[in-house]
């Protein structure tokens, strides 16, 4: 199971408490007071990883506790200060209070979020020591740690997001085009998960590709899951709208604008992004028709229509170059999200 949200219960460490000590010592009478300061309880930090792309190592594990700060004792002996816990999570990870209130996006590997801070240790007599009391007793305990219960939202970073109705052929796509091993079959729904891939173009030219199972009427009200996989295409800079043209006379149009309809409805921001358009299993439709199908499908969609259209098919690699190449320009020409995979 995917799991790309998780519910979590950070507890901090309590800080030591304090000491209340006088110093005995043979041969020094009025040795005064000596008791040393409790140590810091430990606090609980989140940490972008890169080797994880998912929170099912949170899932049976919601409840995260960092250990106690030691207390202090006599002889000037302050307490140990505990030990943060640190917690590794997938990079695109959306930290929410129970409010719902962001308090974090860690976008970069090695980026950082304290979720609950240590407590601080308390103070031993020797701090409370004046000019009118040589001799206190008085100590403090320690401070509790902060307590917060959170929730975890895996956002895929990707520089192209694969769009599409279920098995139009995205992760075929993602195969032809990367490494990636994503499940394919002949059905609807094959793909239950997001996935991601490395393209290499050449020389120190490589994208990232996110899948993400197919998109159905409604997918941003939530049916089909569509909520919780169109917001895995959020951070992405382009986008490459797979459309079926098999079986011969399928209509290409409707499910263009299903798809665009469902975009404009999640985000009206993602649909204005650079897409692509690949028209898939190109190679069961005779050539001497393509031409005229692709003329066909410009006149019904008009301006909804994207600039860059390539005819292939996802099964043979015809045209999944041709459309990463033409991703590249446009992805210098927009924004980083947040994070590339071709830092400047």
């Amino acid at each position: 199971m995917f799991a790309d949200r998780v519910k979590i219960f950070c507890r901090a460490g309590r800080g030591g408490d304090g000491s209340s000590s006088m110093r005995r010592e043979m041969f020094v009478p009025k040795g005064g007071p000596d008791g040393g300061d409790g140590g810091r309880g430990g606090s609980v930090w989140l940490v972008a990883d890169g080797s994880l792309n998912e929170f099912s190592h949170l899932m049976h594990r919601p409840h995260l506790r960092a250990a106690h700060g030691a207390h202090g004792r006599g002889r000037d002996c302050f307490g140990a200060s505990a030990e943060d816990l640190e917690v590794l999570v997938p990079v695109g990870t959306i930290v929410r209070d129970d409010q719902g209130n962001q308090l974090a996006d860690l976008v970069e590997v090695g980026q950082r979020f304290e979720a609950a801070k240590g407590g601080r240790g308390g103070l031993g007599n020797l701090n409370f020591v004046s000019a009118t009391n040589q001799a206190p007793t008085e100590c403090t305990p320690g401070e509790p740690g902060e307590e917060r219960e959170l929730d975890l939202e895996l956002q895929l970073i990707a520089d192209c997001g694969l769009v599409g109705l279920p098995n139009a052929g995205k992760s075929t796509f993602l195969a032809q085009a990367t490494s990636a091993d994503p499940r394919i079959a002949d059905y609807p729904f094959t793909t239950l998960s997001p996935h991601l891939g490395v393209a290499a173009l050449g020389g120190d030219r490589r994208l990232v590709l996110a899948d993400i199972p197919g998109l159905i009427e409604g997918a941003a009200d939530g049916a089909g899951l569509g909520h919780d996989f169109l917001r895995h295409v959020a951070r992405t800079r382009v986008l490459i709208h797979v459309v079926d043209l098999d079986p011969p006379g399928a209509d290409a149009a409707e499910a263009h604008r299903t798809i665009l309809g469902e975009l404009k409805a999640f985000d009206a921001e993602l649909a204005t992004r650079p897409r692509i358009l690949f028209l898939n299993k190109a190679d069961l439709i005779p050539e001497d028709l393509r031409t005229d199908m692709v003329e066909e499908l410009r006149s019904t969609l008009g301006a909804e229509m994207e600039a860059t259209v390539v005819l292939g098919s996802s099964a043979t690699g015809e045209g999944v170059r041709d459309v990463l190449e033409a991703c590249w320009p446009l992805l210098e020409r927009q924004p980083d999200r947040g994070w590339s995979v071709n830092p400047e």
